[in-house]
């Protein structure tokens, strides 16, 4: 029997797209944990398989670790550890590749998703080419649409562009962090493989400079005088003009000269605006918002956007858009929102409005638009996935509202001779932020109706003393704008690269922080090798990147520039190895012992630090005096980064680590099982493990009842 085979980029892609092209029946079948489908499509038979991402990745040809340097390959993904979990999909692929007559490329459609593809055709399939499918979500009306329309060829410039970046990324990354390793090597005092590349050494190396800011902020104190006033049966506060009063003897003057005044109202000032609606999400700013409103991380978020993509309820995830299609049927889509009760009255609303047009941003994507909800209506979703989905329908509602309306006054009271103001906000059509809901929360202070001349009690003054405060940190939302505006990576790529760094060490915390060895990584860096840290060499070679997806370059010779510009870094860093060797190791020494020191043994008064058993990867809290026979011990968390904090808990006298791990909120915790403050997570853990045992006894006895039936059977 001859088919078609259609390669899609994951598991829950092929049985989406198998059950939206099928005629009849979908049969599914697996083989050693790998699935693919079957179906029959008009006198068509098709084979839908997935892979799992990557199931190539590039590996340097000939062994050794010296730099810099440039004989990459692609090899199966499988072939590496992290990576052995593809060697099913990489094998039932490749079973399936055998016996087709054609096939199609139906991966996600960006750079990605076609080096994916190429890959599979010209390593697995034997093809240098296919005719693709090219769809922005994974209802069943686009699939249909994808495969009846489908392009004869791969896009290859979107190819040539997504490998360019795959071996560009890894000129950079592979070679810088083996000079930086063997400098280290070369000092003799301590190994740590220090990573770095394109994108990751200027996202650093900003947070970094702004973490100095921060460091360096010296506070100044200056004093505000506010009145507490009474209008009518409401209690106001005014503040005085000059917002921060820098010497005290001039604040303790007004004080003394409006203490025990009246106030006179000399002038009403009103001023309406007009709020545009928002634009509709691209990458970036839907993150942003995920992380702003939520607090998952920008990993987290791309997760779980990506689980609603593959289930047909948003579009696509990864998009430079701020702009719909006019095609998608905006009432469609409405009409399909409006069957959600707490959207009805909402989506009923815009329905009623004789012409949905949006409020479109500038930025734009070749290959997807802005983000939105699909006419595809979610059965069940999870708490997380149900509050992400949420944020994007009041979204796309909002983009279709009305400007809102916003009055904001400000009222002048003369009180002894010194000016104080009143201030005031109201809504007088909400427009787009009734559709935006919670979303769009507004400060309302309302002010009664005054007029100029009238005489108002002061019940209370105060003198309030402040400090100025240092810049704000980065959010992890916050700062995917930072480099999005600084060309810093691409939208599939910056919140990767985010957490790679959290996963260095160099950052922690949700409001980010640069750690010790972070920060002077970037210092030595900025020393010794600046371009590695250049952002404007790197938003270059990304704008080199984006001409050849244009047609406008070709991979040679964005790779020849890329190559003689880490030729160029090498050669600098082995000039002075030594130097940086020795530079970056007293960083290392000095940031791991400082992080390794948790606090005191509260049996024999030496220091707990941290000690890892090499074999197993795992950690423990032991005492500097075990030589002197003190055994105290504790068992620390496997993964993520442990900070001291300098406490003790009360209850069982250990000191008490702060634990940061990727994607999830720190936590703190004292090094002792047995303190009666982790009596909720051990009651916790082992309702846990009864679940799990409850669920497995129930399986085993279903599947005891179900053979001893069909032993009835037969």
């Amino acid at each position: 029997m001859s088919y078609t085979l259609i390669i899609t980029e994951k598991p829950s892609a092929a049985k989406t797209i198998a059950k939206a092209l099928a005629n009849g029946e979908v049969k599914e079948f697996e083989k050693n944990g790998a699935r693919w489908y079957e179906i029959k499509r008009g006198k068509k038979n098709i084979k839908v398989a997935p892979a799992a991402g990557h199931l190539f990745m590039l590996k340097q040809r000939a062994k050794g670790w010296d730099y810099p340097r440039f004989d990459v390959e692609w090899v199966p993904s499988y072939t590496f550890r992290a990576s052995k979990f593809s060697e099913k999909f990489f094998r039932n692929m490749e079973e399936l590749a055998k016996g087709a007559k054609d096939f199609i490329v139906a991966t996600d459609y960006d750079d990605e998703g076609e080096v994916i593809g190429a890959n599979i055709l010209r390593f697995i399939c034997n093809r240098e080419d296919a005719p693709r499918m090219k769809f922005s979500t994974m209802t069943k009306d686009e699939l249909v649409h994808s495969y009846e329309h489908m392009d004869k060829h791969l896009n290859k410039n979107l190819v040539e562009a997504g490998f360019t970046r795959h071996i560009m990324d890894w000129y950079f990354g592979i070679n810088l962090t083996r000079a930086l390793t063997n400098a280290i090597k070369l000092s003799g005092k301590r190994f740590r493989i220090l990573s770095t590349g394109r994108v990751q050494g200027p996202v650093l190396h900003f947070l970094a400079k702004h973490e100095k800011k921060i460091k360096a902020f010296k506070p100044k104190p200056f004093w505000q005088i506010e009145l507490d006033v009474k209008i009518g049966k409401q209690i106001l506060k005014a503040s005085h003009e000059k917002d921060k009063i820098w010497d005290k003897k001039r604040a303790d003057d007004i004080l003394k000269k409006v203490e025990g005044k009246k106030a006179e109202v000399k002038d009403i000032k009103k001023k309406v605006l007009m709020q545009k609606p928002p634009k509709p999400y691209n990458t970036t700013s839907f993150l942003a918002d995920i992380y702003r409103y939520f607090g998952y991380s920008p990993q987290q978020g791309m997760q779980i956007a990506e689980s609603l993509y593959q289930g047909g309820y948003m579009s696509y995830p990864r998009t430079s858009s701020e702009k719909l299609p006019k095609d998608i049927d905006y009432k469609k889509i409405l009409r399909s929102i409006a069957k959600i009760s707490r959207y009805q009255k909402l989506a009923d609303f815009l329905l009623t409005k004789k012409e949905l047009a949006p409020n479109q941003g500038s930025k734009t994507d070749a290959a997807h638009p802005a983000i939105y909800p699909t006419a595809q209506v979610p059965k069940k979703l999870g708490a997380k996935q149900q509050k992400v989905y949420d944020l994007l329908v009041h979204r796309f509602m909002a983009v279709f509202g009305d400007p809102a309306k916003r009055e904001s006054q400000r009222i002048r009271l003369d009180v002894n001779g010194e000016n104080f103001y009143l201030s005031g906000r109201k809504t007088l059509e909400a427009g787009w932020t009734a559709l935006y809901g919670k979303y769009a929360a507004r400060d309302e202070v309302t002010l009664p109706d005054m007029k100029v001349g009238d005489k108002i009690d002061v019940k209370k003054v105060e003198q309030i003393a402040k400090q100025t405060q240092p810049p704000p940190r980065y959010s992890q939302g916050s700062v995917l704008k930072e480099m999005e505006s600084k060309n810093l990576g691409t939208k599939s790529t910056r919140a990767e690269i985010l957490q790679i760094l959290y996963k260095r060490g160099y950052l922690i915390g949700k409001s980010i922080e640069v750690t010790e060895l972070g920060q002077n990584l970037s210092d030595i860096l900025e020393k010794n090798v600046p371009e590695i840290i250049s952002e404007k060499l790197t938003a270059h070679l990304e704008k080199e990147c984006n001409a050849i997806e244009a047609g406008k370059k070709k991979r040679e010779e964005v790779l020849k520039e890329a190559k003689k510009t880490v030729i160029k870094i090498s050669k600098k860093i082995k000039s002075k190895e030594k130097k940086i060797g020795d530079e970056l190791t007293k960083s290392v020494i000095a940031s791991q012992d400082k992080q390794s020191v948790l606090g005191p043994c509260p049996k024999c008064g030496g220091t707990l630090k941290v000690f890892k058993m090499w074999k197993t990867g795992s950690r423990f809290a032991g005492c500097s005096n075990y030589k002197k026979g003190c055994k105290t011990g504790y068992p620390l968390p496997r993964d993520g980064v442990i900070m001291p904090t300098g406490k003790i808990c009360p209850e069982c006298k250990t000191p008490i680590i702060q634990v940061y791990r990727q994607g999830a909120k720190p936590f703190r915790m004292c090094l002792s099982l047995d303190c009666p403050t982790k009596k909720g997570w051990l009651d916790k853990s082992k309702l846990k493990k009864n679940q799990k045992k409850e669920k497995s006894d129930t399986k085993k006895s279903s599947k005891s009842e179900t053979s001893s039936e069909e032993k009835k059977k037969k």
